[in-house]
């Protein structure tokens, strides 16, 4: 096994630009049916989104801002694995692993890079920073390009090993790690697998979800029990693209490697369709620039990982991150109290940001929020190992 690490950067040839140009140029649309949002991406709003990609968008200025970071691909477990290593001009600067979501890219992670591994140029105490090493997870973008995703199953398991993998190969003996939606749960399974290394593990959300259990629930509140059933009723509506996924997942990627349209209309309405908080209802008003949104839909279509980066259902990898109390754990969008009583039971919680994510990409929409999160998370670390605590 090789265990090479290559210097990699994004150049995407012009003839695929003037490919995806043209065939957004030529979409045939479809027909708009009765109602609105809640038959599905309205064709107006598809259209605008897709007129912009195709005559205004700057995807060399997107990829520019990408290869600003130092990006490496090493092969791991028949993988290629993609990943930004970027480094802390602090000498005490921790390591950090940062997991994106699904479905999403390392694009989702160029806001918090920044204050995260150079706090002082963003006015933050430096005496907390971090190396940041933020993959592509297995079957996204270029963890999957130009070969296809390796055939044995991609489970969270062997996420987190790969990630394990791919720390002790950088160097990194101890470091801390964060992730949001499936980087989540890769971040929970990769602390309980690896927690001789692995100093604190702090994920935006997902926490604290009951599980039928009665005792999580006793002395819940009248107003805490209407809150939950309500998130209930939300976690069970929405497109019901989760059950179609793992089971079908092949049909939808043919429309993904030969329609941009049917890739963008897709990322379009799992961004828009927020399955947080109760209180929301149906899509809203995403914080997220488009340019960012496309950049994302940009990756995937010229890698032609639609399909592929929808392991996390296929492989029954979708979830609630797993429970642990081997590595401190944290939150820093978690919720309500009762999601952090529920959560304590099977974790050691030291931290927990009880305001709601303005977006399931929160990274994307509210980056600030994020970096003060897990700075936070892991000053409640350095305090509890100072001397004489």
């Amino acid at each position: 096994m090789t265990e090479t690490i290559t210097p990699f950067r994004i150049d995407i040839p012009q003839a695929d630009l003037d490919d995806l140009r043209e065939r957004l140029r030529r979409t045939r649309w479809a027909r708009q049916l009765p109602g609105g949002w809640d038959r599905g991406v309205p064709v107006a709003h598809l259209r605008e989104l897709a007129e912009h990609w195709a005559e205004s968008f700057d995807w060399r200025a997107q990829e520019a801002r990408l290869n600003a970071f130092p990006q490496f691909t090493t092969d791991i477990d028949g993988q290629r694995v993609h990943f930004l290593h970027v480094r802390s001009p602090e000498p005490h600067a921790l390591p950090l692993i940062v997991t994106h979501s699904w479905p999403s890219s390392v694009a989702e992670l160029l806001d918090v890079l920044g204050p995260l591994t150079d706090p002082r140029a963003h006015g933050l105490d430096p005496a907390l920073a971090f190396h940041v090493v933020a993959p592509s997870l297995p079957g996204f973008a270029f963890s999957a390009f130009p070969e296809p995703a390796d055939e044995r199953p991609w489970s969270v398991d062997r996420v987190a090993r790969t990630w394990a993998e791919l720390m002790r190969r950088l160097g990194h003996d101890r470091y801390g790690a964060h992730g949001n939606d499936a980087g989540a749960l890769v971040t929970a399974r990769l602390a309980a697998l690896d927690p001789e290394h692995v100093t604190g593990a702090v994920i935006t959300s997902g926490l604290g979800i009951p599980t039928g259990d009665p005792a999580e629930l006793e002395g819940a509140s009248q107003e805490e029990l209407s809150w939950l059933k309500t998130l209930g009723e939300r976690m069970a509506g929405g497109s019901g693209y989760g059950p179609y996924l793992a089971s079908r997942p092949q049909t939808l990627a043919h429309g993904f490697a030969d329609s941009p349209v049917a890739q963008l209309a897709y990322l379009v309405e799992r961004f828009k369709e927020f399955d947080g908080w109760p209180e929301r209802n149906g899509p809203v008003a995403e914080p997220i620039g488009r340019d960012l949104l496309l950049t994302t839909a940009s990756l995937y279509w010229f890698t032609g990982t639609g399909g592929s980066s929808s392991w996390t259902y296929y492989e029954g990898a979708a979830g609630m991150p797993v429970d642990q109390r081997d590595v401190p754990t944290g939150a820093t969008h978690g919720g309500p109290a009762l999601l952090r009583r529920i959560a304590e039971r099977g974790n050691d919680v030291v931290y927990w940001g009880d305001g709601e994510s303005p977006s399931h990409m929160v990274a994307m929409a509210a980056p600030e929020s994020v970096v003060t999160g897990v700075r936070e998370f892991f000053q409640v670390l350095l305090r509890r190992s100072a001397p004489g605590r």
